[in-house]
């Protein structure tokens, strides 16, 4: 018995073996670099959406749609077919050379070429620009001609070319409260008709006057702002210009004035509108 006391005691240990990094493991990080890389694609997006243009990014959204073949208008493939798919025929490819040769339907036809409609609308404005260098190149011929056009100003609209001619201080376009020309305003007729006289667009003549006293019994804004646009009309066709150009005869009464105080003479006046041929 004494000679076991004196042995050494036996001691078992055991090691417990950790499986995945500690106490939380590896899986974030796995975690961590996705979403580092979400981020950085998200964030090169939004830098993409904001430094390119329309046109590119439609190129980009092309070139990855699995429905459009793509084409060298907008996302690329200059291969065999040059952007076309081989069934181009059916889906209609709209690549500007030619789309389908089955008559498609407005919507589908290839945009290649410049729409007849676009062609005419800077034509009309080409058409604009020229008729506004005129009015303003008889501002040069004489005294006479630069103090008649001081009751004339030009705006571009989108429903045309609007000359607008408006009384002036003591120099009225009709005699007070009818519908009575002025000769200020039959000259001026003579030079709207020549200057129109090169244009074939339609014609629209608008009638405008101030405001009047609310106490007044008859109020005649109505019947003589249209009034005076037919008389502005009838002396456009005397002086040389087609009736069938006029497209339109309005009177708009007080209700659009240009000037703060709709009382003021400035409201007073008319409006010659070359028309845009397309609208």
């Amino acid at each position: 018995m004494a000679g076991q006391s004196n042995a050494a005691p036996v001691i078992i240990k055991r090691k417990k073996n950790v499986i995945g990094g500690g106490h939380h493991g590896g899986a974030w990080k796995v975690a961590y670099a996705d979403f580092v890389t979400a981020m950085m694609a998200f964030f090169l997006l939004m830098w993409l959406l904001n430094a390119t243009t329309e046109k590119q990014r439609k190129g980009l959204a092309d070139y990855f749609s699995p429905t459009i073949p793509v084409t060298r208008v907008s996302g690329g493939g200059d291969g065999s077919f040059g952007g076309d798919s081989i069934v181009s025929e059916m889906t209609l490819v709209q690549n500007g050379t030619g789309a389908s040769a089955r008559e498609p339907a407005e919507e589908n036809r290839a945009r290649g070429a410049i729409p007849a409609d676009a062609a005419a609308a800077k034509a009309d404005e080409e058409l604009m620009a020229e008729v506004e260098k005129a009015l303003l190149a008889k501002t040069g011929e004489s005294m006479t001609m630069e103090r008649l056009l001081r009751h004339v100003i030009t705006r571009v609209t989108d429903e045309g070319l609007v000359i607008e001619i408006y009384d002036l201080p003591g120099q009225p376009l009709f005699t007070a409260e009818t519908a009575e020309p002025t000769g200020t305003l039959t000259e001026l007729a003579g030079i709207l008709a020549e200057v129109l006289a090169a244009t074939t667009n339609s014609l629209a003549v608008s009638g405008h006057t101030k405001s009047y006293p609310v106490i007044l019994r008859s109020n005649p804004v109505w019947s003589l702002s249209a009034s005076r646009a037919q008389t502005m009309r009838g002396l456009l066709e005397g002086k040389g210009l087609a009736p069938e150009r006029f497209a339109r005869i309005s009177g708009h009464a007080d209700r659009k004035p240009v000037a703060p105080d709709p009382t003021l003479d400035r409201n007073n006046r008319l409006e010659v509108i070359l028309l845009r041929s397309v609208r």
